[in-house]
């Protein structure tokens, strides 16, 4: 299995111009067999090239219908150091907001759980395959798939008080608003258009005409956030963003105008992903 995927990591290699996206297919392919062997094909893997360094990391794993696992975040081959982007900005935010989490260059993986890494793996010389442009020879391949393991064991919480729901509450919408919001608003504000740029502008001239994009992107997160927890405690039984809207109060308007899009429009997948992350499969125990 090893052997096979850092075969198709080398064949991206050398073809010269493969960029990070490039080496995608084969990992999602190497986990995608693994999970097949220890009878876990239920399971989704999903990737989300970044069209920037905001918005969650590259791959998602999740139950297909709401419940996540996991995230991976993968580096191109030729970035040997791992520990450089344990340092960077864009990993601490990943590290703070998401308690399962792999960091790896395709051939080093590393596995945090709750912000401390527990797991290092090294599956093939770096070296080896940037200089030669060859497939490594297989290293410490029982190793790797204990790491995957423990990946793919973790469950979060189905049910939290009202401490904890609160805390992993306020560290998603802290992301949502300074990942994926901010940066999907600016971009729709260069073409003038769009869902969350029509709510900004929306927002300034019926409520607030001093609203800067950064108060709306703080205001809109918090919203979202406030909308799923109340839908989530008005309903029974399964629960995922698209029935969310369906649950929310008829009497709160401006809450319903922004599930419309959140429940049932077609979301941006950062924001797609990350929503989907902050919703308690069960009713919070409050």
């Amino acid at each position: 299995m090893l052997k096979g995927y850092l075969k198709d990591i080398a064949g991206s290699a050398r073809r010269g111009d493969a960029r990070e996206e490039s080496y995608y297919p084969a990992l999602k392919d190497l986990l995608s067999k693994y999970l097949g062997s220890v009878s876990k094909k239920k399971i989704h893997i999903t990737m989300l090239p970044k069209k920037t360094e905001g918005g969650n990391p590259d791959f998602r794993v999740w139950d297909g219908k709401q419940h996540i696992t996991g995230y991976i975040e993968a580096k191109d081959p030729l970035t040997e150091n791992l520990d450089r982007v344990e340092e960077s900005e864009q990993l601490k935010r990943y590290l703070h907001t998401f308690p399962n989490l792999i960091l790896t260059n395709f051939l080093e993986f590393r596995l945090y759980r709750n912000g401390i890494m527990t797991d290092k793996v090294l599956a093939g010389r770096p070296v080896i395959l940037n200089k030669l442009k060859t497939a490594p020879p297989v290293e410490k391949e029982p190793e790797l798939l204990k790491l995957f393991e423990k990946f793919f064991s973790f469950t979060f919480p189905k049910v939290y008080d009202a401490k904890n729901l609160a805390i992993e509450l306020a560290k998603r919408t802290r992301f949502l608003k300074d990942e994926v919001i901010a940066h999907e608003l600016k971009r729709e504000g260069e073409e003038g258009k769009g869902f969350i740029w029509g709510f900004y502008e929306a927002f300034r001239k019926y409520l607030i005409n001093s609203l800067t994009e950064n108060e709306f992107a703080d205001l809109y997160a918090q919203t979202i956030t406030y909308g799923l927890f109340a839908a989530r405690t008005r309903s029974e039984g399964e629960f995922n963003r698209k029935l969310a809207y369906d649950n929310i109060p008829k009497t709160i308007g401006i809450l319903r105008d922004v599930f419309k899009f959140i429940s049932l429009g077609e979301l941006p997948d950062q924001m797609e992903w990350i929503i989907d992350d902050m919703i308690p499969s069960e009713k919070p125990a409050i």
